[in-house]
């Protein structure tokens, strides 16, 4: 990924969308924002404890290092479900458009914005239908498939062809940080038919799950094509000095940002 500074906030982007003239996108840090600790600083989780002003003008100063329209900007309730909205624009009356964990829109000017603290970001762009998704995958998230749901939600609602979505699956809890008890492993089983490459065992005896991967699994049964995924491979538990993690700060901590619009 390509680590980007602008007006003190600091922000990520995928290297194999360098250069698309019709896309904004950013995977911004905790760095450049106004929140107090343990939120400091650029938190944008408006249900952690932080003071809601802040998490405002964190969002404003955003937007503006990204040059997206904060007052357009749509997000969800995310629950860890697999459910995705199709997005024409930012709902009246209130902050939120859904409960759900994944977005799609062909809208140009329009930001989809998601927060994250360990879960996995992951962006859509189909640049040929101009189509931009996002999506929250935490384990749930997951083993439900949110990623495949994202682009069926492209394909039902513009036409898009998998073998034409580019896919980026972004900073998270890496598998060396995320060891998950006997449930999870069942449920990846059930979900992907195996284990092999997605629960790492410990020599301790633990199990380990690998989001990226699983989530690039669930990427290419979905019909992506392996060069048009590019994953970050950047752990948040083992790089908390740029990104919240929930699990390596104990559940005290803020919320990142991840944001896509289509240019206008």
């Amino acid at each position: 990924m390509d680590r980007i500074q602008r007006n003190d906030l600091v922000f990520y982007q995928f290297e194999s969308w360098r250069g698309l003239s019709a896309l904004r996108h950013g995977v911004f840090t905790r760095l450049g924002g106004v929140s107090q600790a343990p939120f400091n600083s650029l938190n944008v989780g408006g249900t952690v404890g932080d003071d809601l002003e802040a998490v405002r003008a964190n969002q404003q100063r955003i937007h503006a290092a990204l040059g997206t329209a904060e007052a357009r900007a749509c997000t969800v309730w995310q629950v860890h479900s697999a459910d995705a909205v199709v997005v024409d624009h930012r709902a009246p009356g209130r902050h939120w458009l859904a409960r759900a964990d994944a977005m799609v829109t062909n809208v140009p000017g329009l930001p989809l914005t998601m927060r994250f603290a360990d879960c996995v970001p992951i962006l859509f762009y189909d640049p040929t239908h101009q189509v931009a998704g996002i999506a929250h995958a935490g384990w749930r998230g997951t083993v439900g498939k949110v990623a495949a749901a994202t682009v069926r939600a492209m394909q039902n609602a513009y036409g898009s062809s998998p073998t034409e979505i580019r896919a980026a699956i972004g900073p998270s809890i890496g598998p060396e940080h995320y060891q998950v008890g006997p449930e999870v492993v069942e449920a990846v089983r059930k979900a992907f038919g195996q284990t092999n490459d997605l629960i790492r065992w410990m020599a301790d005896g633990s199990a380990h799950l690998d989001l990226w991967q699983a989530n690039r699994q669930a990427l290419l049964e979905a019909g992506l094509q392996h060069a048009h995924i590019e994953t970050a491979g950047m752990c948040t538990a083992s790089h908390t000095g740029e990104f919240f993690s929930h699990r390596a700060e104990r559940g005290k901590t803020g919320r990142f940002c991840a944001v896509i619009a289509l240019e206008v």
